[in-house]
This record gives structure tokens, C-alpha cells and sequence, in this order.
């Protein structure tokens, strides 16, 4: 008998504190490896196992301190790119930077924190154990609020068969979908190390529901592909023209002479509707000049397109207010639709406190100062005679389900399109985090998906969540592809949201508190 095997009593558990802390440090660094940008995707299926392995039985201040390690290792890991954005925006030294960043990541890692502190309290009061740490998951995903918001179903984004249920619970069920092979894997590592013979309920259960998740998506890819092809069609063209963040604002006659020219090119290769991305016609505009500077700027496109534009308005308090905003033009450059940006991007385009202490901004040159949108009006695009309602996302509002829900409900859109500026992260793996994220949008509501960002990475997404057409990154392209104008269909999730989870959330609180009868 091995040292070990002489130790695996269940006495084993909970862990002392540092074979614990190594878990969560293993767990953290798996949930990395696994997610976007990364893309070890087979590691999803495993990841949550030492992390479960380390909280098991712990006591709660242990079980919040070891949930929180876990996190910051996957934030270090996978925020890393924060470091260059603040340096870039923030105008403070690099050491002060590493420090906000670090900051940043403990604070984001609070999310892990909670998990190991609501599955410690449940547990200890004697409700079930794997409901327990899902119930946990779910709280955890569904409350706790993010500077940056993900959600652990980006790890599995290249796999469509395994993300259709975003239809139905959003990617917090595509992430329960995930946490059940954990939730196997760790009663076949507990019955071992406590020698103690396997519930198989908690092995079968898990299981059955990975089954029927692949079982729904396959029946629902070939739904929804029917339907798409059966919908009126339209050849959309993205440009994505890689100008750096001060080159935009000092070289507004570059840019818009690269826009001019790949609109060109891709109207001449037959494109019918053209998206630019974020802020791309760069100079600013008096809100009340915008239909006859969209005239002269836009008069040679010839197509109904979707640009990003920067407007402002006097104001007597601040001179001036800006709005990052999304215009729609005809093929005439006649403005048909105006949204202003509402989630604004800390430090590039807001300062935390900035109204409240103005010298903030001074002592910050390179922080933005845009006022949010009010309004989650659609823009219009007139192809052939027929208008069609378009839900525009500036930014990261793409990887915000609640929000996207939202606009969707309120417009009843044909299509989704997020217009981005991904450039102030550098070439690090946020814009593949930022794409794999965004996916989702497409499968929850069944629209397509144009991305069109200034530097990488653009994308055509269909309704499944399948890539039709993508860019690099930090590269001049174009893309071109035939998308669908898809009207109605509203999906379960569109309908409730995450109005279950709540009740989950709901649930999971009180049994922090309430002991489980025998």
C-alpha cells in the first residue's frame, strides 16, 4: 500500500491549506488553458475538478480565500492584456499600471471567491452536494458584478454542437452543460480517495444531461439551417482599415481614405450593404450637422451601410458632450437611424469618478470622456425598396446577454451588428476572447451577427454560432459574405432571460443560511 493510498481515508478531506491551494492554483490555471484566446478546449471538461477537490469540506473563510486564488490565476492569465490598455489610456507609470491591473484581476477573481464561499455554506448545512456547487456556479456567473464581463461557455465556442442551449438558458446553461463532466469525473475521484463505493446517480445524471445537450444541438443545427435558407439574403461587406488609436484622431483624412477605398472594392465585388466599425469616421460632429456631414462623407459609398461615428452637443456645464454612436445611411447617405454607445469602456472612454472630480481627467489625459446613450432604438438599412431593423452593439456591449436581450426585445430585429475597436488592447488574445464571447448573441436570439472592428478580430457569425468569415488581427482586410434577413423566432431566452437562474441564485442564498432538514 502507497503512502497515499494509506492517507485516502475520508479523513482526507478537507485538504490541509497548501495541497489546497495548489488545486485551486491548478484549477485557475486549467479554467485559462481552456478558455478563449487559449482555446485548450478539452480542458473545460475537466478544469472545475481541483477546484471542487480543494473547497470540499472546507470551512468558509478557507473555501472564499482558496476560491479566490483560483481566480486571480485565471485572471492574470487571461485579463493580462489590461496592463497594456492602462499604460496606453491611464497615463500613469507601468508600476502603477501592474498594480491596477492586479487590482482589476482580484476584484474579477471575487467571482470564484463567492462560488467557494456559497458552496461551503450550502454544503455545510446539508444540502446536496453536486446541486450545491451548481447552484454556486450559477449564483456566481449570474450576480457577481464584472468589470469585464465573460462567462465560462467562451471556452467552448469552437464547438457548435456543445453551444445551441444558449437558446434556451444562455451561456449560463452552455456553462452547466461544461460543469457536468467536472461533476462526474469528481464523484469518480471522491469514491476513490474515500473508499467508498460510486453513487452512480451523480455520475449518470451529469452525464444524461451532457447527452441531451449534444442531442439538442444537433437536432437544432439543422433546424435553424433550414429556416436560414429560407430567408431573403443580402451580400454584407465589413472593413476593417487598422489604424492605431492616435492615428485615428490625427489622421482622419487616412482613414477615411482606406474606408473609401475597401468600400470600393468590396462594393465593385458585389457587396449590398457595408458595416464600418467603431468610430471609424472619427472627426467629431455637432449632433445637429450629422445628416449633411454623413452626405458629403459617405456620398461616394452607394450602399446602405452602418458606420461609427463620433457626435457631440454644447453643453453649458462641460462645453461639449460626446457619444460614440452607430449611424445607418441609404445608398444615398441619407441618415436613417442613430445609437448612441450606453456601456462605456473604462478609462478608454469614461474615468470611474470623472464627473464627480474633474482634475481626474487632467491627471489622465488620454481617458475618453463620453456620456451614455439613453435609447435601444434599431437602425434601418433599405435594401431593394424594403426596410429592415438592425440591433447595433458599439463595443463590448456584444458580450453582455441582458443587455443585447434588451435591444432585441425592444426592436424585433433582422440582424445584429457590433461595430468595435478592439485596438487599444494590442495584439494579445482579448479580441479572440471578444469574439468568442459575442458568439452567443447570435445562437440566443437566432440572428446573424456582423462584426466589424477597426484592427481585428471582424467576424460574420451565423445563427448557430458558426464563423462564416473572419479576419487577423492588426491587418487591413475586408470581408464579404451572404447573410440572411431573419424576422420574428423569438427564442425561450429571449422570452425569460435569466429569469430561472434568479430563482436559482434565490435558492442557493437561503440555503446559505438555512439548514436542511434530515
Amino acid at each position: 500500500m502507497t503512502d497515499l493510498q494509506a492517507q485516502a481515508t475520508p479523513a482526507m478531506f478537507p485538504l490541509p491549506a497548501r495541497p489546497a491551494a495548489g488545486l485551486a492554483a491548478l484549477g485557475g490555471t486549467l479554467y485559462c488553458l481552456s478558455f478563449a484566446g487559449i482555446d485548450i478546449w478539452p480542458l473545460a471538461f475537466i478544469c472545475y475538478v481541483p477546484t471542487f477537490l480543494a473547497l470540499y469540506r472546507q470551512p468558509a473563510r478557507r473555501a472564499t480565500w482558496l476560491g479566490l486564488l483560483a481566480g486571480v490565476i485565471m485572471g492574470v492569465g487571461g485579463f493580462y492584456w489590461l496592463q497594456n490598455m492602462l499604460l496606453t489610456f491611464s497615463g500613469f507609470p507601468f508600476i502603477a499600471c501592474a498594480f491596477f491591473t492586479l487590482v482589476v484581476c482580484t476584484y474579477q477573481a471575487g467571482r470564484w471567491a463567492l462560488l467557494g464561499w456559497l458552496f461551503s455554506r450550502t454544503t455545510s448545512r446539508g444540502w446536496p452536494l453536486f446541486l450545491s456547487f451548481a447552484a454556486a456556479f450559477v449564483t456566481s456567473e449570474l450576480t457577481y458584478p464584472l468589470l469585464f464581463p465573460w462567462y465560462f461557455a467562451g471556452s467552448i465556442h469552437t464547438i457548435p454542437a456543445f453551444t445551441q442551449t444558449a437558446e434556451l438558458g444562455g451561456p449560463i446553461l452552455v456553462g452547466l452543460g461544461l460543469l457536468a463532466s467536472n461533476l462526474a469525473l469528481v464523484e469518480v475521484t471522491l469514491a476513490r480517495f474515500e473508499k467508498r463505493p460510486l453513487v452512480r446517480v451523480r455520475v449518470a445524471i451529469p452525464l444524461a444531461g451532457l447527452a441531451l445537450t449534444l442531442l439538442f444541438g444537433a437536432f437544432r443545427i439543422r433546424s435553424v439551417d433550414a429556416r436560414v435558407a429560407s430567408a431573403p439574403a443580402v451580400r454584407v461587406g465589413t472593413v476593417q482599415a487598422n489604424m492605431g488609436l492616435t492615428e485615428k484622431r490625427a489622421q482622419f483624412a487616412e482613414g477615411m481614405k482606406r474606408h473609401m477605398q475597401a468600400t470600393a472594392s468590396l462594393r465593385d465585388r458585389g457587396a449590398e450593404m457595408i458595416v464600418w466599425s467603431e468610430t471609424s469616421a472619427m472627426y467629431p460632429v455637432h449632433e445637429k450637422n450629422t445628416a449633411v456631414a454623413m452626405s458629403r462623407t459617405l456620398a461616394e459609398i452607394k450602399l446602405p451601410a452602418i458606420v461609427g461615428a463620433v457626435l457631440y452637443r454644447e453643453d453649458p456645464i462641460r462645453h461639449r458632450v460626446y457619444y460614440n454612436t452607430a449611424l445607418s445611411v441609404d445608398d444615398k447617405a441619407n441618415v436613417t437611424g442613430r445609437f448612441d454607445k450606453t456601456y462605456l469602456l473604462m478609462f478608454g472612454e469614461y474615468l470611474p469618478l470623472g464627473e464627480t472630480f474633474p482634475i481626474l481627467y487632467k491627471w489622465s489625459p488620454n481617458s475618453g470622456q463620453f456620456t451614455q446613450g439613453k435609447t435601444l432604438e434599431p437602425l434601418r438599412i433599405i435594401q431593394g425598396g424594403v426596410e429592415h431593423r438592425v440591433t447595433t452593439l458599439i463595443c463590448y456591449e456584444d458580450i453582455i446577454p441582458s443587455f443585447t436581450r434588451a435591444a432585441v426585445n425592444h426592436a424585433d430585429p433582422e440582424m445584429l451588428v457590433n461595430i468595435t475597436n478592439d485596438a487599444w488592447f494590442g495584439d494579445s488574445t482579448e479580441p479572440w476572447e471578444h469574439l468568442a464571447l459575442a458568439k452567443f448573441r447570435a445562437i440566443e436570439h437566432r440572428k446573424y451577427l456582423i462584426r466589424s472592428t477597426n484592427s481585428g478580430v471582424s467576424a460574420i457569425i451565423d445563427p448557430v454560432g458558426r464563423v462564416v468569415a473572419q479576419t487577423s488581427t492588426m491587418t487591413q482586410e475586408t470581408l464579404l459574405a451572404t447573410v440572411h434577413w431573419l424576422s420574428g423566432g423569438r427564442t425561450l431566452y429571449g422570452l425569460i432571460g435569466d429569469g430561472p437562474w434568479w430563482l436559482v441564485a434565490l435558492s442557493a442564498a437561503v440555503g446559505a443560511f438555512v439548514r436542511r432538514r434530515s
